[in-house]
C-alpha cells in the first residue's frame, strides 16, 4: 500500500510538471516578441547634408508640437502638446559635443511602445546633431518615459525614434527640392539676361521689345510649364486671315487654352482667412519673406506633406503651410 502511494505521488508531481510546461510554452507569441524588442537603442544614422541644413530641420520638428510613434489612447495616431526644450533632467546629461534638442510631453498617459510603461509621466525625446565633415551629419535620436510616482525610467522600442526621423527626412526631402528650384530659377534668370545683352549688342530692338520681360507674371508661368509636356500647334503664316482659317487649325488652340485653365485650376490655391507668412524654408523657424492676404492667389509647384513651394502673382517663391491654402 505504501509502495502504490508513492508511485501515485511521482505521477502526480510528474503531471504538474508537464501542465507547468505547457503553460510556459502556450504563452501569447506577442509576449514572448515583446521581451526581446530593441528597448533604448536609439536611432543613429548618417544623413548627407551639412550640419546647418539638419540643424534647422530637426530645430522645426522640436517645435511642431507633437511627438509620432506612440499614443494615449488607441484612437490617436500620436501624442500632442509637447513642447521644444534645451534640456531634460529625464536624460542624463549629454557630453559628446553637437547640437542637442528635446521635446518634452508632461502629463503624458501611459503612452504606448515604452517597456513595461504605464500611470502618468514625462515622455521626451532627444535629438543630437553632430556634424561630420562639411557635406555630412550624424543624427541620433532617443525617447525615454518617466513615471512621475515611481520615478522610473522607459525606454522606448524604436516606434518613437523611427517615426520622428521619418517626419526629419520628409522636411529635408523638401529642403532639397526648394534649393534645386532656386538653382534652376537663377539658371533661367540668368538665360534671360544673356539672351536681353546679345540682343541689345546686335540692335535688333524689335526682337528685344519681343523678348519676355520676366518670368514673373503669373498670366506667363502656366502656360509655360505646360507646354512642356504639350507643346502648341504650329500657327498659321501671318498672311492668312481669321476666315481663311480652317477648323481643325482653330480647335487645337482652343484646346490648349482648355488645358491650361484645368491645369490652373489643379495648381491654385487661395489663401485661408486671416492671411499666412510666406516662409522661406519649410520649417516654422524659417525667416518669413511676406505676409500674404486672405484670398491671395498663389501658384503650388511644390508640394509635401506638411507644405506647399509656391509662387506669387509678383514671382516671389516661398513655402507656405498646406492648411493655410484653400483646398479644391
Amino acid at each position: 500500500m505504501t509502495v502504490d502511494r508513492s508511485i501515485n505521488f511521482r505521477r502526480l508531481i510528474s503531471f504538474v510538471f508537464l501542465v507547468s510546461l505547457a503553460l510556459v510554452t502556450a504563452l501569447p507569441l506577442s509576449a514572448r516578441e515583446r521581451d526581446r524588442l530593441p528597448y533604448g537603442e536609439g536611432l543613429i544614422v548618417n544623413i548627407p547634408m551639412p550640419e546647418s541644413d539638419v540643424e534647422q530641420v530637426v530645430e522645426d520638428v522640436a517645435q511642431n508640437g507633437v511627438i509620432r510613434g506612440t499614443k494615449e489612447y488607441n484612437k490617436d495616431e500620436f501624442i500632442s502638446g509637447a513642447k521644444a526644450a534645451t534640456s531634460s533632467n529625464v536624460f542624463p546629461e549629454w557630453t559628446e559635443g553637437g547640437k542637442v534638442f528635446y521635446k518634452v510631453r508632461e502629463q503624458a498617459i501611459d503612452p504606448r511602445n515604452f517597456k513595461d510603461g504605464g500611470d502618468v509621466g514625462t515622455l521626451v525625446v532627444r535629438y543630437v546633431v553632430q556634424a561630420q565633415g562639411d557635406k555630412n551629419t550624424v543624427l541620433r535620436i532617443d525617447a525615454l518615459f518617466r513615471e512621475d510616482f515611481r520615478r522610473t525610467v522607459h525606454p522606448s522600442n524604436g516606434s518613437v525614434e523611427s517615426s520622428e526621423y521619418k517626419d526629419i527626412h520628409e522636411h529635408l526631402e523638401a529642403l532639397e527640392l526648394m534649393k534645386k528650384q532656386n538653382v534652376e530659377a537663377e539658371r533661367e534668370r540668368q538665360d534671360r539676361l544673356v539672351k536681353k545683352q546679345s540682343l541689345a549688342a546686335g540692335g535688333n530692338q524689335s526682337e528685344l521689345e519681343a523678348f519676355p520681360q520676366s518670368s514673373s507674371s503669373h498670366a506667363d508661368v502656366a502656360p509655360r510649364r505646360l507646354s512642356t509636356e504639350n507643346p502648341p500647334a504650329q500657327l498659321p503664316p501671318a498672311s492668312q486671315t481669321p476666315a481663311q482659317l480652317s477648323s481643325e487649325q482653330v480647335l487645337p488652340a482652343q484646346s490648349l487654352e482648355e488645358q491650361v485653365k484645368n491645369l490652373r485650376k489643379q495648381v491654385e490655391r487661395l489663401v485661408k482667412a486671416p492671411g499666412a507668412p510666406l516662409k522661406s524654408a519649410p520649417f516654422h523657424t524659417a525667416s518669413t519673406l511676406q505676409s500674404l492676404a486672405a484670398g491671395t492667389e498663389i501658384l503650388i509647384l511644390i508640394s509635401t506633406p506638411y507644405w506647399y513651394g509656391v509662387e506669387t502673382h509678383d514671382g516671389q517663391h516661398g513655402w507656405i503651410m498646406r492648411d493655410q491654402l484653400e483646398q479644391p
